[in-house]
């Protein structure tokens, strides 16, 4: 059976090839004599006229089509013959036109689609007559190709029809060869092949019809319109699919007489002139849901970019053709490629897609005129990502929505003076620039930052690093300018501005920090201090009055010298004469007060919830709006590079890029937010979260973290600031919880769940204080402790002298100073070698608890420096147990002498400043407690030593008095 079938086959196709064969040779020569008498005569015109030099363009792409037409039909032939010169049996592997479909199929298209184009402009009738003695003489040559030729038959028709009459027929030939094989095989493997080849040289049939009939008619319409309409509309390759003048349309712009569908534009004729759209730009709404007219149903709704309007037909019928024809031929132009065959099955029911991506330039008046965009639509507007360039250079390349700056985007703007821009890279909200961003000054400064309505509003820093005048702002902003709470930081004059702002100059409450450790507060306005202020200088002198710019006393005024000294009077200070004063010199006081010399700046002027007011509206609004992910960036930062580079940094702006535990998607956060509620699960949570750079709470701690060091670091680390400071950190502590628990209740919120009660007052900061301080704290801590180390430098330098002073001691004879029970002495610790008396032993008392307390200088969380002290006193206690050997609880009068016994050995640097510290951020809960008392106990320690270091120091002033 097999054979039988197999034999069936090369029986089938030795006859396809034996007829391809014959058709083959005869159309050969055909073509052959085609090119001998018509295609080089045609070229061998020489115009002189544009329209002519055109022409021959197009004759010169006709003859290599018709080549590469010739020598693939040559190429089959020779195959074949040599097939049979082999063998007289074929199969069906022999046949080239089954194997190479799609080149013959591409070949015969781009022939007959070059011919119907030289159709179209009339190329055959400009050839004709550029050499119509020629064609009188010849006529009769072209007698042979054409059977129904007679001497009315004109030149032009004549080169028409032989130029494509004997290659559609032999497309026909083809199909009727192709179309028996198919119906010969039968059932085989190889059946579906021949009867989809079968096909495809049907449709090319159908094909050339269609192209030649749209030339025609093409042809027909250019020869209809005026000279200046066709001159203006006439391309080789357009093509007409519809006119109104054949089915009734009407337009709804200006005064239209006319509207003519082609396949690459829509136009509409206005008398002498016309108006015409790029399909690739033109979406079709037929549904009705758009009316010019309530009473006229049968409309279509035409939108491009810079045009809408209606074509209205009388019918429903007619509005439905035009209809199909214009989604049609958008949807071909938006291919590139017309159907196959024009309006067969590749075209039917499908519409051409609302989302497009394309070029453009705008021409009406606005704000877009002339500008070139480039990227995705969506119903005749900018919509997703694109690139705006106008002609003097400026350009935006980012997210558009309904056609406008919507979203991230990078816009630069060319300085017309220089060769220099600026550089946006922000967030945009309806063409305006509206939420964080970046921007790179072509005067070299950078602003970072939030805007509204393309003005700077909100949280901002300002930076120019580079000038001869160096400078940075960091603060709030108002309708472009510097206004209400901000820093100044001028690294020129090596001073600080911290204070009120008001349009761009400092108005207000002001505190200056300079280099050299002085600082004052004063009241400016415009720029210009007025009033009295306080002013404390670097050797803790402390001066209230009036005072210039320059720091030179005038005027009313008090000095008070770091010997306790005041002098109260009018001061002056007159050219050459230097400072002069009229005024009562108090000498009574022998010691400064500390409460002037360590005087605390801008509690009161500068409430802690007035400060950074601007980061926190940011983050809450983002909060308000539900967590929007398309806010997220915009309300909190964003990925950037500081070069004019979109988004290829993995840097962002409120934190460094870093392996990243926590997912910074908001949906995840959220999610994760709802799993970590327990005490211990959430605080390792918010520990990850702190230190992503993706997550909405990192980014906050990061914003804040900025703006503290802006303020603290550097020349802000002066004393008098440290109270501001420390309220500063705990105020964030407690804003960052309101905004982890604004997000818990969205989280629990969205998934229909509420959160079991409300927290009042008090237990919110003692949340804050227990939760969040300690894992903030370590970004915050190295300008918070110089700070705290300042405010103690002379303390904590006179504390290591006395404990420099007790570190001379031998164990023994410094347990016996400090008046330890003898009874507690840890003896047995104090292992000899020869020759050495337990009076020379030093550092061995006590070791495992003086190594504990050493610790506290290792962590920065008050909490675990607390915890330190409570293992130090358990130490103690326990070698106290050892010795006494039973269990030993200290009394109050045993333990002092013992800690002041550890403090001395730890030789602490700063405990002044540690100690300081954990008073302040120590968790309220502890107070009042063991950790609370312990704390007390090594103060006392330290004070003690202080206390005795100050008398030994005026002891040792009064004997250098009175020798």
């Amino acid at each position: 059976m097999v054979r039988l079938i197999t034999r069936t086959l090369d029986m089938c196709a030795a006859e396809a090839a034996e007829s391809l064969l014959r058709s083959e040779e005869t159309f050969s020569a055909c073509l052959a004599r085609i090119n001998t008498i018509v295609l080089k005569p045609l070229l061998q015109a020489d115009p002189h006229e544009q329209k002519g030099k055109d022409n021959l363009k197009l004759l010169l792409l006709l003859n290599d089509r018709f080549h590469a037409l010739w020598d693939l039909t040559e190429e089959n032939h020779r195959t074949l013959k040599q097939k049979f010169s082999i063998s007289p049996s074929l199969c069906l592997q022999d046949l080239y036109i089954l194997w190479k479909g799609d080149l013959f199929l591409s070949i015969y298209i781009q022939y007959f689609v070059t011919f119907a184009n030289c159709v179209v402009v009339q190329g055959f009738e400009q050839v004709a007559k550029n050499k119509s003695e020629f064609w009188k003489t010849h006529k009769t040559a072209l007698k042979q190709f054409l059977a129904d030729f007679t001497s009315e038959t004109s030149i032009p028709v004549a080169l028409h029809t032989v130029l494509h009459k004997p290659l559609r027929d032999h497309v026909q030939q083809y199909a009727v060869i192709l179309t028996r094989l198919s119906e010969a095989v039968g059932k085989c493997p190889d059946q579906e092949l021949v009867t989809s080849v079968a096909k495809q040289y049907a449709k090319l049939k159908s094909f050339i019809s269609q192209v030649l009939d749209e030339a025609c008619v093409t042809k027909a319409l250019w020869k209809s319109l005026g000279n200046k309409l066709a001159e203006w509309l006439c391309v080789p390759e357009r093509r007409l699919l519809e006119d109104s003048k054949n089915l009734p349309v009407f337009a709804s712009v200006g005064r239209t007489n006319r509207v003519l569908l082609f396949d690459d534009i829509l136009v509409l004729i206005q008398g002498n002139n016309c108006q015409s759209f790029d399909l690739k730009l033109v979406w079709v709404d037929g549904s009705g849901s758009e009316k010019p007219d309530p009473e006229n149903r049968h409309a279509l709704h035409i939108v491009t970019p810079e045009e809408v309007f209606f074509l209205s037909a009388k019918e429903p019928r007619m509005k439905a053709v035009w209809q199909w024809k214009l989604n049609q031929a958008v949807r071909q132009a938006l291919n590139g490629k017309r159907d196959f065959p024009l309006w067969g099955e590749a075209g039917e029911g499908s519409e051409p897609p609302f989302h497009r991506c394309f070029k453009y330039i705008f021409r009406a008046e606005g704000r877009f005129k002339n500008a070139a965009y480039e990227g995705e639509w969506y119903w005749g507007k900018p919509h997703g990502k694109g690139t705006l360039k106008w002609p003097d250079g400026r350009n935006h390349v980012g997210d558009f929505k309904e056609g406008l700056e919507h979203g991230f985007g990078i816009c630069l703007i060319p300085l017309l003076s220089e060769d220099k821009y600026d550089c946006y890279k922000c967030h945009w909200c309806e063409g305006k620039m509206r939420g964080y961003g970046i921007c790179e000054y072509g005067n070299e400064m950078v602003y970072k930052g939030y805007f509204n309505d393309n003005l700077r509003q909100g949280f901002g820093i300002l930076e120019n690093p580079s000038a001869k005048q160096p400078f940075q702002y960091t603060g709030q902003w108002d309708n472009d300018k510097k206004n209400g709470y901000g820093v100044w930081d001028d690294k020129d004059r090596g001073e600080r501005y911290i204070g009120i702002w008001q349009d761009d100059h400092r108005h207000g409450q002001g505190i200056v920090v300079t280099q050299s450790g002085v600082c004052y507060q004063r009241t400016f306005h415009v720029d210009k201090m007025v009033g009295s202020g306080i002013l404390l200088l670097e050797d803790d002198s402390v001066y209230e009055g009036n005072f210039t710019s320059d720091l030179t006393f005038v005027g009313k005024g008090k000095l008070t010298f770091s010997n306790g000294f005041t002098l109260e009077g009018t001061f002056s200070n007159k050219s050459g004469q230097g400072l002069q004063t009229q005024g009562i010199l108090n000498t009574s006081s022998d010691q400064q007060d500390a409460s002037i010399t360590k005087v605390q700046l801008g509690l009161d002027e500068f409430p802690v919830e007035k400060r950074w007011q601007g980061i926190y509206d940011q983050f809450l609004d983002f909060l308000h709006s539900g967590c929007k992910e398309e806010m997220e960036e915009s309300c909190t930062g964003f990925h950037i590079q500081t070069s004019k580079e979109l988004r290829k940094s993995q840097e962002y702006l409120f934190c460094q890029r870093g392996s990243e535990d926590v997912s910074g998607k908001i949906e995840d956060v959220l999610e994760e937010l709802v799993q970590h509620r327990e005490l211990e699960s959430l605080q390792c949570y918010l520990e990850k979260a702190f230190k992503s750079s993706l997550h909405p709470l990192g980014k906050l701690l990061k914003a804040l973290t900025f703006a503290f060091q802006a303020t603290y670091s550097g020349i802000g680390a002066n004393k008098h600031l440290l109270n501001m400071a420390q309220e500063e950190v705990k105020y964030y502590a407690k804003k960052i919880w309101e905004f982890y628990q604004g997000l818990l209740h969205l989280a629990l919120e969205q998934k229909g769940q509420s959160l079991a009660k409300t927290e009042d007052g008090e237990k919110s900061d003692l949340n804050a204080y227990g939760v969040i301080l300690p894992l903030i704290l370590p970004c915050f801590y190295p300008e918070l402790f110089m700070l705290y180390m300042l405010y103690h430098e002379k303390e904590d330098n006179l504390y290591c002298q006395g404990i420099v002073d007790l570190s001379l001691f031998p164990d023994i004879k410094l347990l016996e100073f400090l008046d330890v029970q003898k009874h507690l002495w840890p003896l047995k610790d104090l292992t000899l070698t020869t020759n050495q008396r337990h009076s020379l032993i030093k550092d061995k008392c006590f070791l495992s608890a003086t190594e504990c307390l050493q610790k506290l200088i290792t962590t920065v969380d008050p909490r675990e420096k607390l915890e330190i002290l409570q293992k130090t006193y358990e130490e103690i206690e326990s070698t106290v147990s050892r010795v006494v050997e039973r269990d030993y609880k200290l009394p109050m009068d045993d333990l002092l002498p013992l800690l002041m016994y550890v403090v001395s050995r730890a030789r602490i640097q700063h405990l002044g400043a540690e100690i300081h510290l954990i008073r302040d951020l120590m968790d309220p809960t502890n107070k009042g407690g063991m950790y609370d008392f312990l704390l007390t106990a090594v103060e006392s320690c330290y004070e003690h030593i202080l206390k005795d270091m100050r008398l030994h120091q005026k002891e040792s002033w009064y004997v250098a008095r009175d020798p």
